[in-house]
């Protein structure tokens, strides 16, 4: 059984009036939710069981997947208070089993969801393994530096032309549950959130082998109404 882990509680305060209504993942891509779109693709890659963690308008979301053909779970997250706070609700679905960790409002092919669990799969030893894009200022995600394939540190929102790396985290993860260990652990971020680049910084200082999986498809973190324009071009 192939699980994924879903993050999906936040509203999307930078599309403005269009999440009024509906939760971010849930805005229409070519007349079907985005985050429909993500199962789609997760079904594709070969994945059958999805936890989904909801927040704002949660409702909405657990009503328009009634039916779905995957075995989905859902969890509200009562405190939106970051992504590391939310990963560690799916502890009990993650069980011993290793799991695929994305966002809902990211846009990839179904090739990379198969690709980065196959990473991590390959290598007995690695605990985890990040997706990351190349790009040519890593200023507005994460930085992530590798050193023969291995992460060795994830810098959140660096100051621009900082970095001297040009790896950007990709918003995907593949983990073994292991990490529910480091992630019971970490403290507020700078930014007062519980992130899950704290977990993994706590991983690769007690020496966890994360390896690093570059994205080769399309790609796209959908957060302002021109990136969905963007998308609907891609498919």
């Amino acid at each position: 059984m192939q699980k994924a882990v879903i993050l999906a509680a936040g509203r999307g305060t930078r599309m403005g009036a269009l999440t009024e209504d509906l939760p971010k993942p849930m805005l229409p891509i070519r007349g079907r939710p985005m985050l429909e779109r993500k199962l789609d693709r997760l079904r594709e890659a070969g994945f059958d069981q999805a936890f989904l963690v909801i927040g704002y308008r949660g409702e909405v979301i657990q009503e328009h997947f009634q039916g779905y053909p995957m075995d989905l779970t859902f969890h509200r997250q009562e405190q939106v208070d970051g992504t590391g706070s939310a990963t560690l609700l799916a502890r009990e679905f993650a069980g011993r089993d290793p799991f695929l960790l994305t966002y809902g409002d990211i846009y990839m092919d179904a090739a990379d969801y198969r690709g980065i669990y196959a990473t991590l799969l390959s290598d007995p030893e690695a605990a985890a393994a990040a997706g990351a894009r190349w790009v040519d200022d890593p200023w507005q995600g994460a930085a992530v530096y590798a050193e023969n394939g291995r992460v060795v540190r994830i810098l959140e929102k660096p100051p621009q032309g900082t970095s001297t790396t040009h790896w950007n985290s990709a918003g995907l993860y593949a983990f073994r549950p292991e990490v529910f260990g480091f992630l019971e652990r970490i403290g507020k971020s700078p930014r007062g959130e519980y992130e899950i680049t704290s977990a993994v910084d706590q991983m690769i200082a007690a020496g966890r082998k994360l390896l690093l999986y570059a994205v080769q498809g399309p790609w796209r973190d959908v957060g302002r109404p021109e990136d969905l324009e963007i998308v609907q071009e891609l498919l």
